[in-house]
């Protein structure tokens, strides 16, 4: 499975971003999906996660109300839409997978994911 990962930039605060990830390969349409992110710091933080079977979404609390993960089956892509940025978003943002579970949620753990994208980066400026 290889994960391609775009749509990052620099934006102001209140502003929005979508950053896509697609997926590619044999098993590539029973994928769950995730979203971390990373900062200038080295611990990738979790955002957002979309199971396959369950399409049930989960949210890091940071995330909630504000970004949006939804998944085109067709298209094999996952997108992160991003609303109402504050500068404490600025982070790479990168995209996971997994093959697809019974598990309802999505994990929270990076290293629950096999599959990394290469990464997209967010900038918010104040």
């Amino acid at each position: 499975v290889q994960l391609q990962a775009s749509g990052g930039g620099s934006v102001q605060a209140g502003d929005f971003v979508t950053v896509s990830c697609v997926a590619s390969g044999p098993t590539s349409s029973t994928l769950d999906f995730a979203w971390f992110r990373q900062g200038p710091g080295p611990q990738r933080d979790f955002v957002a996660a979309f199971t396959w079977r369950a399409r049930a979404t989960n949210y890091a609390d940071s995330a909630k109300d504000r970004f949006t993960i939804s998944r085109d089956s067709a298209k094999n892509t996952v997108y992160l839409r991003m609303n109402s940025l504050k500068p404490e978003d600025s982070a790479v943002y990168y995209c996971a997978a997994r093959l697809g579970s019974s598990a309802w949620y999505g994990p929270r753990s990076s290293i629950d994911y096999n599959y990394w994208g290469q990464g997209t980066l967010v900038t918010v400026s104040s």
